[in-house]
């Protein structure tokens, strides 16, 4: 929408800004929930010539609330909102979570953040959301508070995957436990890292192959071990089929975590300088090998089947 700011905060929101259709919630990793409850508010919001806005907290609530039990998170907030903006939102308002904000009444919430912030007209929910101080607030709440204060309320179910719940909590546990299949499916796409390209220990250019080196913004990483993937070079659209470790290196004798993605084929032109790795599916642990020629072959292994999955999977 014309005039509509793609990322902004709540306190930086032009006045008046409204009418808009909201959907409300922290949105990490944008799964298949998210995304059901996004496309419905750009429904309502096409169908009413309003602006479609995605409202989400930063930082995380749990950090401020309970930081001894804050989850890794999947996405940074800048990859959170290019995801939610792909699903056709105009525009993703951040509400800093502070100890002020977790101390709003439900009541408060709606009438200052939602209808004289943002001038909400229609607000859409999952099933499961809680809201104001101590969570008092549940989808009923809003759906009284909206008939009182002017806006309609949408309360969207869960998005189930093969018998279970969607929800960030549950892609988080399929990555940290390697499956990428059962992530990219509550994700409906692969989950992916994305960050710098960093200078390794110079081993891998020497002894085995040569790589390139992640240092990743998120928080969630995946299990160590050897997956297919697919890179990209987010500056230029670059992209190419890849094997990427994650792990220790106990070959060449441990040390600190390290992503190393190994491309397919040869990489022409610069090298990035920064790239996105996206994890399709978990080939082994990784293990030590008696020496780095030993490591080498296995690679070789492992490029061989990466690319037989590439060929019957493309991404």
């Amino acid at each position: 929408m014309s005039g509509s700011p793609l990322l902004a905060s709540v306190s930086e929101l032009p006045r008046p800004f409204g009418p808009c259709a909201v959907t409300i919630g922290n949105f990490d990793g944008v799964h298949a929930g998210h995304r059901r409850l996004i496309e419905r508010t750009v429904e309502v919001a096409r169908s009413n010539s309003w602006r479609a806005v995605a409202l989400t907290f930063d930082p995380h609530p749990t950090c401020v609330l309970a930081p001894d039990r804050s989850p890794r998170l999947l996405t940074t907030l800048a990859r959170r909102a290019e995801l939610i903006r792909a699903r056709g939102v105009d525009t993703v308002v951040t509400l800093p979570f502070t100890r002020e904000t977790a101390s709003l009444a439900p009541e408060e919430f709606a009438r200052r953040i939602l209808v004289d912030a943002l001038g909400a007209r229609a607000v859409i929910v999952g099933d499961n959301f809680r809201f104001g101080r101590g969570a008092a607030g549940h989808a009923d709440t809003l759906q009284k508070l909206g008939a009182e204060l002017g806006f309609t309320v949408h309360v969207i179910a869960a998005v189930r995957c093969r018998g279970r719940v969607v929800s960030s909590t549950e892609v988080r546990e399929s990555i940290r436990n390697g499956n990428m299949t059962r992530a990219w499916r509550m994700l409906q796409r692969p989950f992916d890292l994305q960050g710098d390209v960093v200078r390794g220990a110079g081993i891998g250019s020497k002894q085995t192959a040569p790589t390139l080196n992640l240092r990743p913004t998120a928080d969630a990483l995946p299990a160590t071990g050897v997956y297919v993937t697919r890179t990209h070079e987010p500056e230029t659209g670059r992209g190419w089929d890849s094997v990427t470790n994650v792990g220790y290196r106990p070959t060449f004798g441990g040390g600190e975590l390290t992503i190393e993605t190994f491309l397919l084929d040869p990489l022409e032109g610069e090298t990035p300088r920064q790239i996105r790795v996206e994890f399709l599916y978990r080939l082994r642990d990784e293990r030590k090998f008696e020496n780095p020629e030993a490591l080498k072959q296995q690679i070789l292994r492992d490029v061989a089947r990466a690319r037989k999955f590439h060929r019957r999977a493309p991404v």
